[in-house]
């Protein structure tokens, strides 16, 4: 279970500036884990799924990334099973050769792969995210964007009249990752 990083939805947001786009909940002083909630009990999976993106720490949200498209998409692609193993060898192992393998095989995959973007994910964690010597450093946001750009790409997989129940699913399991019930 990951700890809670965040007081309330305000702190979430100014952590992360891209957030409140990606989540389209006003700024306040609730706690995130009940926002969640909250969205899941209106059907706003798709907002509760970039708030678990951005509240997970970067290794549990790459690993829920993750369990999330092998249970969305089923059976990966040859290519896209590679994407996922490099992605969750970094997670069992954050050590930056493995984190480096991830990104440079989420760099040359297919970017309407839900895989690539959990490898990405995985990729953009921390440290030097340039390729080919380049030093480019990795921003705060982008595993959690990755995350959801892996989520949502998972999703559009699943036949319409499925996706919300499997979605559904998939984010009570992002909260219990999250989640403690002092909310």
């Amino acid at each position: 279970m990951a700890r809670i990083r965040f007081t309330t939805l305000r702190d979430l947001y100014e952590a992360f500036a891209s957030a409140q786009a990606d989540i389209k909940v006003e700024a306040s002083d609730e706690a995130p884990l009940r926002v969640m909630r909250m969205l899941v009990g209106a059907g706003s999976l798709y907002q509760a799924a970039a708030m678990c993106a951005y509240l997970l720490p970067r290794r549990e949200a790459v690993w829920w990334a993750c369990e999330t498209v092998r249970s969305l998409v089923g059976l990966p692609f040859p290519a896209e099973e590679e994407n996922l193993q490099a992605a969750e060898n970094w997670v069992r192992e954050p050590e930056d050769a493995l984190r480096r393998v991830a990104l440079e095989l989420g760099m040359r995959s297919d970017q309407s792969s839900p895989a690539t973007w959990a490898a990405l994910a995985a990729g953009w964690s921390g440290g030097n995210i340039g390729l080919d010597g380049a030093q480019v450093p990795a921003l705060p946001f982008q595993t959690a964007k990755a995350v959801y750009s892996a989520v949502m790409i998972g999703v559009s997989r699943v036949v319409p009249a499925d996706q919300t129940g499997r979605l559904r699913v998939c984010i009570d399991r992002g909260i219990r990752l999250v989640g403690d019930d002092r909310d």
